[in-house]
């Protein structure tokens, strides 16, 4: 993370794949207040992206068109599963995204995403 911009805003979410077992629950288009992070390094190209965030949708965003929240890659026999969204109290009651992180942990876990 090189940079973020005011603490906490409401922003548009795109849930680019929702086949994955983190994401299936998931609308197209996810509404949330949170704190949101510019990245310094464009490494989408070795990861599976699941959301991206709508730079339009908040004041700050510097990743372009692309800006990846979440995203999973197999990495040297394992699994990583990555989620930007997380820094609230109010997410952790959200059934949507207790379900997101859920399948991002059975992921990792090795449970098949479909």
């Amino acid at each position: 993370m090189v940079f973020h911009p005011a603490r906490l805003q409401n922003a548009t979410l795109n849930v680019v794949d929702r086949t994955h077992i983190s994401t299936k629950h998931l609308p197209a288009k996810w509404q949330l207040n949170d704190e949101w992070y510019n990245y310094g390094k464009t490494y989408w190209n070795d990861v599976h992206v699941l959301i991206t965030i709508d730079e339009t949708s908040y004041i700050g965003g510097e990743n372009g068109n692309i800006h990846p929240m979440s995203w999973y890659r197999e990495f040297d026999g394992g699994r990583s599963f990555y989620t930007e969204i997380s820094h609230t109290d109010v997410t952790y009651q959200d059934p949507m995204y207790l379900q997101h992180l859920l399948g991002g942990i059975q992921y990792a876990m090795g449970i098949d995403s479909n």
